[in-house]
């Protein structure tokens, strides 16, 4: 590292899998300390309040040697996006982000698409949703203010244009004439201001509230107490109190619905690609506060989604969903009401449910699928270089390994500790094996969390060393090395109280055994069992436990996990994206890092 770079931090930070812990290995009966993480909270926070770009990725530089130095999350490889189409279905596109958009799809004289792009979706709420599946289909049966073109770039959808003021911080949306819902209903500026102040009201509890702390008034939650054994947590506000603090966000709409007005706290050179963002689209006050299940029979709020568990909500995009057979398939059908309906050719979107990629690749080569967006690990090779309707597209985003912090797998060991046997777990991996034998589409094996061609916010790219900043490993331009290391991770494991016979094996006095926690889809799974044959090298077991795809997301929210797959890909092409998500309050903090 470069002399002047970030001194405070080098003194206080551990440089990723280079340097052992300076500590003599311990034994306790309980953990000594958790890992503090209000300095990244704060870190993350005047990121978001830098208005000096060069500074700014600086600071974000900082947020992921913090994050990295934790060893709470391992990254694996950078993603690219493989999917099969017949070769007659055209017009639709995908993006970075791993959108696909449908909308404008030309399928000669068909006028339906049978796809598959995951399983049983686990919302379809956009402000309560968190999946790239999800996500998907958001995109095309909801609009927003603005959205992405087939060539990938920013364009604006359901505002006709926007003003923005000199100081950068005051947004004036114009809407488009004689905007509707798919139920006829006219849509107006009123209906983004109640989803925007919606999806950061506590009583909403959206995983991607906080994707709106850029805009002023931003409501942050009052510290909650922990949840006792065997009960729920009991929030310290009422429902009052959080529509109060919601309502202060800075977000108006003008009497006449045609304009929308928004201040933010500084200047932000991603809102567009914000207003982009599935969390920013509008929903139906009527259709979400009317729904049977929002309220119990006591008047209080009990699922805020409930309006969106079933086919038949109102929506405002290309298609709505007509039908819906739990965990097998979805059908949408074209929305007469979508402003651009004129424009959309296919009728209807048929959607297989499943997670069987065997059972999926079977059902698209006999003609029963248009459209996969994942195959049969043993089928990559005969299909990549071959086969015409196979592609790969780029994607931002990482795979990576996720650990609980909080999980018992650490009980007995301070948070330096706990750091040390991740980061040695961490060491055993092989990554260009995982590449080479599982993924097989040229990805990238990561050692960094941020990916490769992520912009810097100022023109430049963020995963490049420069005169401000260079990587713990300068030539590798990461945290790591990417060859596993098992001396390395023995030597990290003996420093916190591990033993190890000659054979390097570790003894059956101090054994470590984890659970790892993934979904269904055969990739995950190889790639899991690989895991496991690595770790088992110095004797480390390692329990896999698959679920569906609903389920494991849930389970990985709710930390009822040791270790788990995971994997981001990037909902703006800002290094933010990334490192927000981990706050002690976000909703997609799945490390559970300051809780």
């Amino acid at each position: 590292m470069k002399s002047g770079k970030y001194i405070a931090l080098a003194v206080a930070l551990i440089m990723l899998f280079t340097l052992i812990p300076a500590f003599a290995p311990l034994k306790v009966e309980a953990a000594v300390d958790k890992l503090d993480w209000a300095p990244y909270d704060e870190l993350i926070k005047s990121i978001k309040s830098e208005k000096d770009f060069v500074k700014r990725e600086a600071l974000m530089h900082q947020a992921e040697d913090m994050l990295m130095d934790s060893g709470g999350v391992c990254p694996l490889y950078y993603y690219n996006d493989p999917y099969m189409a017949k070769a007659d279905l055209q017009g639709f596109y995908s993006n970075l982000f791993g959108f696909k958009f449908f909308m404008f799809s030309d399928y000669g004289d068909k006028d339906t698409i049978r796809l598959n792009i995951a399983s049983e979706p686990d919302r379809l709420d956009p402000a309560l949703n968190s999946s790239v599946d999800g996500a998907c289909l958001a995109v095309n049966s909801f609009a927003g203010l603005w959205t992405y073109n087939a060539e990938g770039q920013l364009q604006n959808d359901l505002a006709e244009k926007v003003d923005i003021s000199e100081d950068g911080l005051t947004y004036t949306f114009t809407l488009r004439d004689d905007l509707k819902w798919s139920d006829g209903s006219p849509l107006t500026a009123a209906d983004f201001e109640y989803s925007w102040k919606r999806g950061v009201n506590w009583m909403t509890a959206a995983d991607y509230a906080y994707m709106f702390d850029v805009i002023d008034g931003y409501p942050e939650m009052p510290e909650q107490p922990e949840a006792k054994e065997g009960e729920e947590a009991k929030p310290t506000f009422t429902e009052e109190e959080a529509n109060a603090a919601a309502d202060k966000l800075n977000v108006k709409a003008s009497e006449d619905g045609k304009t929308l007005t928004v201040v933010l706290n500084s200047p932000c050179a991603y809102f567009l690609d914000l207003c982009a963002f599935p969390c920013y689209y509008p929903v139906q006050k009527a259709a979400v506060e009317g729904a049977k299940g929002f309220r119990d029979s006591d008047g209080k709020i009990v699922e805020p989604g409930a309006w969106a568990l079933e086919a038949g909500f109102p929506s405002n995009g290309a298609y709505v969903l007509k039908e819906w057979k739990h965990k097998e398939s979805m059908v949408y059908e074209k929305n007469p009401n979508y402003y651009r309906a004129d424009e959309v050719k296919i009728n209807r979107l048929e959607f297989m449910l499943s997670d069987d990629d065997s059972v999926i690749f079977s059902a698209y080569k006999a003609g029963d699928l248009d459209f996969i967006d994942a195959v049969p690990v043993d089928e990559v090779p005969n299909l990549k270089d071959k086969d015409p309707e196979f592609h790969i597209v780029p994607n931002l985003g990482t795979y990576f390994v996720i650990f609980n912090v909080n999980s018992s797998l650490f009980d007995g060991k301070t948070a330096e500790q706990a750091k040390t046997m991740r980061k040695a777990i961490a060491l055993l991996i092989d990554r260009q094996y995982i590449v080479d034998t599982v993924a097989q589409t040229g990805q990238e094996c990561a050692n960094t969390y941020i990916p490769t061609g992520m912009a810097n916010g100022h023109g430049g790219v963020f995963r490049e060393n420069d005169e401000d900043y260079t990587y713990p490993l300068e030539d590798e331009k990461g945290y790591f090395g990417l060859e596993p290391d098992p001396d390395k991770a023995i030597e990290l494991l003996k420093s916190v109280g591990y033993e190890f016979d000659d054979q390097g094996m570790i003894s059956e006095n101090t054994p470590l055994h984890l659970r790892y926690l993934t979904n269904k889809a055969e990739s995950h799974q190889k790639i899991a069992e690989l895991i496991q044959q690595d770790l088992a090298t110095i004797g480390i077991t390692m329990e896999v436990e698959q679920m569906d795809w609903a389920t494991t997301l849930n389970e990985r929210k709710a930390g009822n996990y040791d270790v788990a797959r995971h994997g981001w890909v990037a909902d703006f092409n800002d290094p933010i994206n990334m490192l927000e998500m981990w706050t002690t309050d976000s909703g997609n903090n799945d490390a559970q890092f300051g809780r």
